[in-house]
């Protein structure tokens, strides 16, 4: 293990991807994406995630040298095409371009297309969320948990993230996948050859499991049982079939070089609060947020991560390659 800071550790994971065949501008985008994920605590959306893409960006799995295309088809809608390449690249374009359509339009959305492994969604909306803007992220991932009573898997953990400016602090971001863990917990386990915790996840078979290689085979239990299956339809809906991409029984894993594309899709949605009607957003916001923090014990979603944050920024990240 090395100390390095942040900055250093982008560089240090952007010439690995350069060298893997990713543009410098790909692998900056990339590299950014796995630091902050790594430096937020977030370790299954980070550094391991390396020599995965990696091998998938050598195989072909992945496009090192894709550019996101934008067309704007209607004047609320950014529709992209990450062309095969990295999500990350094309996240980017939508973050930069759709504040400027929410302003004019009131809310704005970005479909992905053609997309791969978002990571750590909620870094996505917290930086529209840095921008005024109220955001929800939906990704659709590869087959990872069943429908509710069923043993073959039909939908991916798929995440949601939303995030909401808080004046005089940083933005409140909600980052959840819809298993009751996120499946990256599982491969940073199986990499390490730790056991699971029983009721994250079943084998193939349907039957409970704390080998992290047989949960990864098998499928991941919702979060909330029945609810978090019936969330992870909704998050299919809007994230392949209105996007027009792979659904997560058709898509191939992030976890190997096998196959081709993944195909996955992400939906942005970006809200401009200025134009509801009124000016209210930033007082009804503080209001809500004294009534969480004034009870002792209680935090708000994502405040864990900015100290984690910070504390990596004072003293760097642990980097093994």
């Amino acid at each position: 293990m090395t100390k390095l800071s942040l900055e250093a550790a982008e560089q240090k994971v952007a010439d690995l991807f350069i060298e893997a065949g990713a543009s410098a501008a790909n692998a900056a985008s990339v590299a950014l994406a796995l630091v902050m994920a790594e430096a937020d605590g977030l370790k299954g959306h980070g550094l391991s995630r390396v020599p995965t893409y990696i091998s998938m960006l050598r195989s072909g799995k992945i496009d090192g040298q894709a550019v996101p295309i934008a067309r704007q088809p209607k004047p609320g809608v950014l529709a992209i095409d990450a062309a095969h390449g990295f999500a990350y690249p094309a996240i980017d374009l939508a973050v930069i371009e759709l504040p400027e359509i929410a302003r004019k339009q009131g809310i704005a959305a970005a479909p992905i297309r053609r997309s791969n492994h978002c990571g750590a969604a909620g870094l996505h909306v917290e930086r529209l969320a840095e921008q005024g803007l109220v955001a929800l992220l939906f990704a659709n991932t590869p087959g990872a948990m069943a429908p509710w009573g069923g043993a073959k898997p039909v939908f991916g953990t798929n995440p949601i993230a939303f995030a909401a400016p808080l004046a005089g602090r940083e933005p409140l971001v909600i980052d959840m996948a819809l298993s009751k863990v996120a499946r990256g917990p599982i491969v940073a386990a199986k990499q390490k050859g730790e056991p699971i915790p029983e009721g994250w996840a079943l084998d193939a078979q349907g039957k409970p499991t704390t080998d992290p290689a047989a949960a990864i085979a098998g499928t991941m239990v919702p979060l909330g049982d029945a609810k978090g299956a019936t969330l992870a339809m909704m998050v299919e809906i809007l994230a392949a079939a209105l996007v027009g991409t792979h659904f997560a029984f058709q898509a191939s894993s992030f976890l190997d070089d096998q196959g081709g594309p993944p195909d996955t899709g992400q939906l942005i949605l970006a809200i401009d609060p200025a134009s509801m009607g009124g000016n209210w957003f930033a007082e009804r916001m503080r209001m809500l947020t004294h009534a969480i923090e004034e009870q002792p014990g209680t935090r708000l979603p994502g405040m864990r991560r900015y100290a984690l944050r910070a504390k990596a920024r004072a003293e760097g990240i642990d980097v093994a390659f």
